[in-house]
């Protein structure tokens, strides 16, 4: 069992940044692929960036690339989705989730944190 915790959420104006984290519990993180994905009220949950479990990989969205770094730190447990110049597009619950199978069907998934840009 994993059990993903998001954290860094908030208000934040067009333009400027936030840092998400997510944290795992468990001695398996480092054999999970992670991604970051986020859904507005209304509509389907949507892919934004993924690592592969060495962190030597990574892939991310048209809408989000050059703006947002996903990045791990297996050693604590840890997956970062660093966000700099954010759209009001860009408010959504994003959701941290850890996969051995690929992303149609994560293994496991957080409760999520809310990001709310500003314009």
């Amino acid at each position: 069992q994993v059990q993903l915790v998001e954290s860094g959420g908030g208000l934040v104006q067009a333009g400027g940044s936030l840092r998400l984290s997510c944290a795992a519990s468990g001695r398996t993180f480092s054999s999970y692929a992670m991604g970051w994905f986020r859904q507005v009220p209304g509509k389907e949950r949507e892919f934004a960036a993924s690592i592969s479990s060495s962190g030597s990989s990574t892939f991310y969205a048209d809408s989000v690339k050059g703006r947002f770094t996903i990045s791990r730190d297996n050693a604590q447990n840890t997956v970062y989705l660093q966000m700099n110049t954010l759209k009001p597009e860009d408010t959504a619950v994003y959701y941290c989730a850890a996969t051995q199978r690929g992303w149609l069907n994560p293994d496991y998934w957080g409760q999520g944190t809310q990001v709310t840009v500003s314009s």
